[in-house]
């Protein structure tokens, strides 16, 4: 099947592919001057009309001003031509003085690009852009359909080319705001991806979405019960609340064999294995979610990070990345200095292993999503993404290397301090 763009392991097809792409860059001084300063770049398998495999390559916007680079496939649709009508246009809206009227020009223009950009399935059905986002009541975001997955399967579409299997890689510099780690592959974006993807995929076998499966609600273990909450301890792959696929979760399991209300008073990811409290009564309920909001609840984490560049930083430090969502690119956060919120994590490195993997102790002082996963991720943060991270360009593995090893916290009804958990056991990763 191929690939779901938006959480995958690369298949090693693909990162082969990807490694020879990188050393074909690498050599050639054009190319990676145009690539240094951080681009995304593609690479899909397919079937020739003649029933061989070959690779196609392409990267997502501009690079070094250039849309066209030989060896990558070509743009969707063609903006550079200084003598066409978008280029005169884009020069007339730089002319105008008046922000609304600018404001409305740049707005036709950007419509006019969407009806102009026209993509395939693999039913041989055509659509535009725009009519594809407006069946969805959306409205396309500037640079949709400049990604190096929409790009290359307009390619191989165009050429009777059958998509196998693709990835996306970074290149080159990082940025200040999104995770991207040179060499490391990351899942397509939702918003401007998300609804193109879906109609040029259409007649084509695509794998499962590894975001809404799980390995059922098996495998938990319930550390502490009284008449006020329930402790339990969470597998890898089991989400903890309801959510947008409508699949059983773990809270509803409890409601299910107790048969009354439980409520839940903060989250792990789905992927995060570990510790985790719910609340029996709706004071409890209360009661923790202060706890954990004013930051009296003490939470230590244990994870592996992938192998990468030599470990430069101390080996006991805090990080402070501000967080927000990327809109468009949900559920990912992104580092934001200006608009993000507060995310600051300690850090302490227990253990290098011989491969290059670093296992490490996390205590995070705020509860913000994904704070981990960006924080070890990040350029600005520790530089290296938890082995299994699919989100975050983590080296492919079984499962998220991050466990919820120690919660604290004081007891709703008595206010007496609770502790689990007391074992930093690293081996549940292997």
């Amino acid at each position: 099947m191929f690939t779901y763009p938006f959480c995958y392991i690369p298949s090693k097809e693909i990162s082969d592919a990807a490694g020879r792409l990188i050393k074909t860059i690498d050599g050639d001084s054009s190319l990676r001057e145009i690539f240094d300063e951080g681009k995304m770049l593609g690479v899909m398998m397919v079937r020739m009309p003649d029933g061989s495999r070959d690779f196609i390559y392409g990267f997502s916007g501009n690079a070094g001003g250039k849309n066209i680079i030989e060896g990558f496939v070509p743009p969707i649709f063609d903006l550079s031509a200084p003598d066409g009508w978008y280029k005169k246009r884009e020069a007339e809206i730089s002319r105008t003085d008046d922000a609304g009227m600018k404001a409305e020009m740049s707005r036709e223009l950007q419509d006019w690009i969407f009806t102009r950009y026209i993509v395939r399935n693999a039913l041989g059905e055509e659509k535009s852009i725009k009519d594809i986002f407006a069946s969805q009541g959306l409205v396309p975001p500037g640079g949709t359909g400049e990604c190096a997955a929409p790009k290359m399967l307009q390619f191989a579409y165009k050429n009777g080319l059958e998509p196998l299997a693709m990835g996306e890689f970074w290149y080159g510099h990082s940025p200040s705001s999104e995770v991207r780690l040179h060499g490391h592959f990351y899942p397509s974006c939702t918003g401007k991806c998300g609804p193109l993807l879906g109609y040029m995929l259409q007649g084509l076998e695509v794998e499962p979405s590894p975001l809404s499966s799980h390995d059922g609600l098996e495998g938990y273990s319930i550390v502490y019960e009284d008449g006020c909450i329930l402790v339990i301890d969470k597998p890898s792959g089991m989400i903890c609340v309801p959510g947008k696929t409508g699949e059983d979760s773990l809270l509803e399991k409890l409601e299910k064999e107790r048969k009354m209300k439980i409520y839940s008073c903060h989250r792990l990811d789905m992927d995060t294995s570990g510790l985790i409290v719910y609340a029996k009564t709706l004071e409890a309920k209360v009661n923790l979610e202060r706890q954990f909001s004013d930051r009296s609840t003490e939470k230590t984490y244990i994870a592996r990070l992938s192998s990468g560049a030599k470990f430069t930083l101390p080996e006991e430090g805090v990080i402070d990345l501000p967080l927000m969502l990327d809109y468009y690119d949900r559920p990912r956060q992104k580092v934001d200095y200006a608009e993000g919120k507060a995310a600051v994590t300690e850090y302490r490195v227990n253990d290098i292993l011989e491969n290059g993997e670093m296992d490490i102790l996390f205590r995070p002082l705020t509860g913000r999503t994904h704070q981990l996963r960006v924080h070890a991720a990040h350029a600005n943060g520790l530089g290296r993404p938890i082995k299994g991270d699919r989100l975050y360009g983590g080296t492919p593995y079984k499962r998220l290397c991050l466990h919820a090893a120690e919660l604290s916290f004081d007891h709703p009804e008595t206010g007496d301090r609770m502790h689990f958990g007391n074992s930093l056991d690293y081996s549940i990763f292997d």
